[in-house]
């Protein structure tokens, strides 16, 4: 059996947060120190000492990926996949436990890291590779590649300091595919980058892959995930919650979400609104049904209750259904016409759908609420999979046989003859 590439052994991290900035030691600079001499006083006026917490970012992860794994990580914000990757990449130290890799890593982990920002794009390729360990005549074997790769020559003798995040990305991962790692981790960071262009960083994956590599792939666009990964690690809370094989664990995790009574979470919402209103809750269920699995042949209602702070006019409400990571239908009040306005308080609105033929499976419902004109920003209130539920398998009129065929989305209503 081949040696595991990755090897994770009660791998923790914890951080001490509270009112008082932290400044690693020997790293204090005149800010903190003024921060501090005028907290002491404080202190010992009022007797209160300012308090500091732990909080567990990863807690007792224990996983191994062998060559030509390719392993998708999900879970929602907040969860720890970002700071395993860190870890792993070796940008952060663990405080317990250990990650022994084997083999040369390739990370891309966010927009701003691993390129020196002074330096052109030519020159953080050369820069890059030396991290990496490779020769000059090596990186210049792979140079050209990974100018036609990026598809940003004309820029290759600017200072990144100066692209775009669009042009940032595709270089850092031209450079992080290109270089031969023994082990690729990406991060979200590339759903910065076009259609087209994730389309094809997912194919130099998947070659990556084919060669014997590992991949670490996190992404909340569970399409991506499943057209990619072999197997998955579902993270919650610091902690695995799931792993093993892909179907088992994405499907686990997108039906997670839901919840008997539709109340959402704080960690549910986008933290950039106006909060002039929330959405407080959200129910799915057939008109004339309210059971937790739907029949896309009967209408579907969507009931949200919103808390309004104050009265709130002129308000619209969009929703955007999403199945296997993609967004299938949207329900905007728009297309009807129709706005709201909220009175203080309590407020429910109710959206009833036409049957839709869905085809069987789980899906995730998008929603904001915001006033016309604010499509891309400025909304009152957003909640990214704020609810999900099942749709029962599709029902054929003869016989009541049920069909399930998941790379479908929708079933026409249709007939047949012959002459």
């Amino acid at each position: 059996m081949s040696q595991p590439t990755i090897e994770v052994t009660g791998l923790a991290k914890v951080y001490n947060i509270g009112h008082e900035r932290q400044a690693a030691p020997g790293t204090m600079t005149f800010r903190d120190t003024l921060v501090r001499v005028i907290h002491k006083p404080i202190e010992l006026i009022t007797g209160h000492k300012i308090k500091k917490e732990k909080f567990w970012a990863l807690k007792g992860v224990d996983f191994e990926v062998l060559p030509g794994d390719v392993i998708g990580i999900v879970g929602r914000n907040g969860s720890g996949k970002s700071t395993l990757l860190k870890i792993l990449s070796r940008i952060v130290e663990p405080t317990e436990g250990q990650a022994i890799l084997r083999g040369k890593v390739a990370s891309l982990l966010e927009v701003g890291t691993g390129f020196h920002p002074e330096l052109t794009g030519r020159e953080n390729i050369f820069f890059n590779g030396a991290i990496l360990g490779m020769s000059r005549k090596e990186i210049r074997d792979k140079f050209d590649e990974i100018v036609e790769f990026s598809e940003i020559e004309q820029f290759l003798d600017t200072a990144v300091k100066f692209y775009s995040s669009g042009m940032y990305v595709r270089l850092a991962f031209a450079v992080a595919a290109h270089l031969d790692p023994d082990i690729l981790i990406i991060d979200e960071v590339l759903a910065v980058g076009d259609a087209a262009f994730q389309e094809k960083c997912l194919g130099k994956m998947k070659d990556v892959a084919s060669s014997g590599r590992t991949v670490l792939f996190v992404s909340h666009n569970m399409a991506s995930v499943k057209e990619l990964c072999t197997k998955a690690i579902w993270m919650e809370k610091g902690e695995i919650k799931e792993q093993g094989d892909l179907e088992t664990v994405t499907s686990h995790y997108v039906g997670s979400s839901a919840s008997e009574s539709g109340d959402l979470a704080k960690e549910q919402r986008v933290s950039a609104v106006t909060g002039e209103a929330k959405i407080s809750r959200i129910a799915v269920s057939n008109e004339s049904d309210k059971t937790d699995v739907i029949d896309s042949k009967q209408p579907m209602q969507i009931t949200f209750e919103i808390e309004a702070k104050e009265p709130v006019k002129n308000v619209l409400v969009h929703c955007g259904l999403n199945f296997a990571g993609r967004t299938v239908l949207r329900f905007m009040s728009e297309f009807t016409d129709t706005t709201f306005d909220l009175k203080k308080g309590k407020n429910t609105l109710t959206c009833t759908v036409k049957p839709t033929n869905l085809a069987g499976g789980v899906y995730s419902l998008d929603v904001s609420i915001l006033h016309p004109g604010h499509e891309i920003i400025g909304h009152i209130d957003e909640v990214p999979d704020a609810v999900t539920f099942t749709v029962a398998n599709y029902k054929t009129p003869a016989g009541g046989h049920q069909v399930n065929q998941p790379e479908a989305y929708f079933y026409a209503d249709h007939t047949w003859q012959q002459k």
